[in-house]
């Protein structure tokens, strides 16, 4: 199949395939005698795992290794359970930050009289001169 006809299925855009292909990601498949790229299932599954992981937040650094380990079968899948727990405490350290966000603004909105820009507790509290 083609590259657009690629892209469609797996809902990855044909200049992202490319760069993946340059990459080194995603092997450059076979030319046809128009010189068009043409993509079989195998490079169908493996832009597929590929996309998943990218939704999954992993970076392409990870995809990389995580492909590296999942190219050999019998190997042990302890490599691939690290990356994943690793990329978990990512993911949990995210979260924290983002709630301490929340927190944070919904201080400042509360804080919030509402009245003008120079009595503004927001505005006070992002220049670092609001009170506690």
């Amino acid at each position: 199949m083609r590259i657009g006809q690629l892209a469609r299925i797996t809902g990855v855009k044909s200049e992202t395939i490319r760069f993946y292909e340059r990459e080194g990601i995603l092997a450059a498949p076979p030319r046809t005698q128009a010189n068009y790229r043409d993509y079989g299932p195998a490079e169908e599954a493996r832009l597929n795992f590929i996309r998943r992981a990218r939704d999954l937040g992993f970076s392409m650094a990870r995809i990389r290794e995580l492909l590296d380990l999942s190219d050999d079968a019998d190997r042990s899948c302890a490599g691939i359970d690290a990356l994943a727990r690793s990329h978990l405490g990512e993911v949990e350290r995210k979260i924290a930050s983002l709630e301490a966000l929340r927190t944070e603004l919904g201080r400042m909105i509360a804080a919030c009289e509402q009245d003008t820009v120079g009595d503004c507790r927001i505005i006070d509290a992002l220049a670092g001169t609001a009170e506690p």
